[in-house]
């Protein structure tokens, strides 16, 4: 039962910093990742910036931030959060390591995603002489638009998770407020409204993103 006693003020402040986590994780998280997983996708073997080393330089970084458990992360980059951020808590000391935690995996998503587009569109743009710049942002994104807003969707949803664990070391919003009163006080109430509030918005960001999609798939 959620109690009467409950500080909503404190649940509604850790709902926008877990809002402003998310937000701005998620922005830089596609400025850093969309770039990288192009580049990785015009740098593997048969693409126009074929590379062989610095692809599998740059897969083996990707591989290894995508594979450490993020609240390992967390703890790993303190260092670098501080350094960067200034702080390790609060929602400034969680944005770096959600963002190092993320902008590989959205990177990673944008490769697959540009590797399943109809090679025929490479092709095209070559016969056409159409220079690597021009076939990136006049084909390649264009044709890879809903797959992106899908992507987007998926990353902004593990986001989500990711800062409701960096609430273990102090990093603000609702993984914070469930951990230091639905867990350590034993304040079940507080507990279950904070997932009930992080579903609502996974739902809510699910709901926005198959709409953008649809849309443009009627287009």
């Amino acid at each position: 039962m959620i109690g009467i006693d409950m500080d909503w003020g404190l649940i509604g402040i850790a709902t926008l910093d877990t809002v402003r986590m998310t937000g701005w994780s998620l922005f830089l998280s596609v400025v850093i990742g969309l770039p990288l997983g192009v580049y990785l996708f015009l740098s593997g073997e048969g693409q126009p910036l074929q590379n062989r080393f610095l692809y599998q330089g740059l897969s083996v970084v990707v591989n290894v931030l995508r594979s450490v458990p993020f609240i390992i992360l967390l703890i790993l980059l303190i260092p670098f959060t501080r350094l960067v951020a200034g702080t390790s808590l609060g929602v400034p000391g969680a944005i770096p390591p959600l963002v190092v935690g993320t902008a590989p995996f959205f990177a990673r998503l944008v490769e697959n995603l540009l590797r399943e587009l109809d090679p025929g569109i490479m092709e095209g743009c070559r016969a056409m002489g159409a220079n690597t710049r021009q076939t990136i942002f006049y084909t390649l994104l264009p044709e890879a638009t809903t797959g992106l807003i899908g992507a987007t969707v998926v990353t902004a949803i593990v986001l989500i998770s990711y800062s409701a664990m960096s609430g273990v070391i102090g990093g603000g919003g609702l993984g914070d407020v469930a951990i230091r009163y639905g867990y350590q006080r034993y304040q079940t109430d507080v507990m279950f409204t904070t997932v009930a509030i992080l579903v609502v918005m996974v739902q809510a960001i699910q709901m926005v993103g198959d709409f953008l999609v649809s849309k443009l798939n009627r287009r």
